[in-house]
């Protein structure tokens, strides 16, 4: 009998203490939910004069019921916006409780990107640090500073031409595998293109072969689009934002698994790698050779193992694939994605494809050797070509900043808090800078023609202090894999640019793929 009243009893505790619990986490929802409109209602106040948009936002979750789901349908939502309201120098788009400020307009961007206080990622970048950490695109403060510091002599062109034999190396791959395609029917070129430049990634960021261009079901590279792809739903989805409640979702359990593929891969490298350099320093002591007797292939990750800041500290294992995660991120994608918009323009514009084939006669010849240094330097208009094509499709559509105080642009209040978010795809289209927005026109990016444009006029690796660092590995892969291709065919495109179906999503890409036809060059003169 007595065990049964005690058993009683703490049925009715465990009953007490969950509908306690319960209660506890009610409230805590409840004062973290008037947290949150408080926050908002200071920030609709203080920016009250900005105009909005026309569509109805609701309380917590803004205006996200109206935005888009899908990367397409969203950057086509986000552009239209911008065209619609360009005779307005920035207006708000609220992404849940939180002020958007889409900035297309130079003026504003300048005042953002060359502000050294406005340095800070945007919140929605938080969603990166699980993969990242707090890397070069991530941290900030006196942890950015050191870094950017750290790693900005790793990017010196002396460094990247140790890189060049890889590109050529990937290059010549590439092209055999386009030969298949020669007079045939139009075909989709960018797997391809991703392809090669996640093996020229690979191997230039931490050293290690994984043969995607000929092994294209790699765990690995599945694993480093799926994250891409699951981050950007994410930032776009506010009920996603708790780490909890994501974790509830089929997305955040798949994030999980998928984060521990990348992470194990880059983990398994940076060991691999370190023990290679030990037992390299060990050999030269053992039989007395010179660091320079044997050359041997450096790499990004090489360069990390050995830098080390002002006081003489060494980057820990952390620190280390958080740069390199961060490279592969950040160095693949946005090449492949230039490189893909390149042929698809040049197939589109015979007479600058013929410019271009020009230019390479003048510089190799009838020669198929591999390009060096020197000839990429006499590049100059493929270089405008690229730049161009950046100019029309960035392949980072949009970048944001955290506004971390209160502040005035352009005669607007600006309340801390917000998020900037800026709009190459648009900032590039301002027939103020660029006549004939449209038209791709190389010779735009002439030295003489450049002549007193705005510095943030053009803004495909952004700008001010934290402009992108690895700028010049990019245009350098982009020169090296483009001219390979050129020399070998003639690309020919008749895909309208209504037909691409634009996705913006972390990179911009067109979901209908881009179909060119390949000639053999030079065997059928245009």
């Amino acid at each position: 009998m007595v065990a049964m009243w005690l058993v009683h009893i703490g049925q009715k505790l465990l009953l007490w203490g969950a509908l306690s619990a319960l209660s506890l986490a009610g409230v805590t929802v409840v004062l973290s939910l008037l947290q949150i409109l408080a926050s908002s209602g200071r920030k609709w106040l203080h920016m009250r004069s900005i105009p909005t948009i026309e569509d109805k936002a609701y309380p917590l979750v803004g205006h996200s019921l109206i935005l888009k789901p899908d990367g397409a349908g969203f950057f086509q939502q986000l552009i239209e916006y911008t065209e619609r309201y360009r005779h307005l120098p920035l207006f708000t788009l609220w992404l849940g409780p939180i002020p958007l400020l889409p900035m297309y307009n130079t003026e504003v961007a300048e005042a953002i990107l060359s502000n050294s206080r406005q340095i800070d990622k945007s919140y929605l970048y938080k969603f990166l640090e699980p993969w990242l950490g707090l890397g070069l695109l991530t941290s900030t403060g006196s942890k950015w500073r050191s870094r950017r510091k750290m790693l900005t002599p790793t990017f010196h062109f002396t460094i990247l031409e140790d890189f060049l034999d890889i590109m050529n190396e990937q290059a010549n791959i590439l092209i055999n595998k386009f030969e298949k395609h020669v007079n045939g029917e139009a075909f989709n070129c960018f797997v391809y293109i991703a392809l090669c430049a996640l093996d020229i990634i690979c191997e230039t960021a931490m050293g290690k072969n994984i043969g995607a261009q000929t092994n294209d079901d790699s765990e690995y590279v599945r694993a480093v689009y799926r994250m891409s792809d699951i981050i950007h739903r994410r930032m776009k989805t506010p009920w996603l934002w708790l780490d909890y409640l994501f974790l509830m979702f089929k997305e955040g359990r798949e994030h999980k698994r998928t984060l521990q593929i990348v992470h194990t891969f880059t983990n398994n490298v940076i060991n691999e790698r370190a023990k290679e350099l030990e037992r390299a320093k060990e050999h030269r002591r053992d039989d007395g050779e010179t660091t320079t007797s044997r050359k041997k292939r450096r790499a990004f990750l090489d360069l990390l193992l050995n830098v080390a800041d002002d006081e003489g500290r060494k980057l820990s294992h952390d620190d280390i694939r958080e740069e390199v995660d961060t490279f592969m991120f950040e160095g693949h994608d946005t090449t492949s994605s230039a490189m893909n918009w390149s042929l698809y323009l040049l197939g589109c514009y015979p007479e600058v494809q013929k410019k271009l084939d020009n230019e390479l006669d003048e510089v190799f010849g009838k020669s198929d050797r591999p390009c060096t240094l020197e000839d990429l330097k006499k590049l100059k208009y493929l270089e405008c070509v690229i730049k161009e094509t950046l100019r029309l499709f960035p392949p980072v559509p949009f970048f944001a900043r955290h506004i971390n105080e209160d502040c005035n642009i352009v005669g607007y209040n600006i309340a801390k808090g917000s998020q900037a978010l800026i709009i190459p795809y648009s900032l590039h289209r301002d027939p103020r800078h660029f006549p004939d927005p449209e038209e791709f026109r190389p010779e735009r990016f002439f030295p003489e023609n450049s002549m007193g444009r705005h510095a943030y006029a053009y803004l495909p690796f952004s700008a001010g202090p934290r402009n992108c660092i690895g700028q010049k590995f990019a245009i350098m892969e982009e020169k090296a894999v483009l001219s390979c291709i050129l020399r070998h065919f003639w690309v020919e495109c008749n895909q309208k640019r209504e037909e691409l179906g634009l996705v913006g999503e972390l990179i911009l890409r067109p979901s209908n793929g881009i179909w060119i036809k390949l000639k053999r060059r030079n065997a059928n003169e245009p």
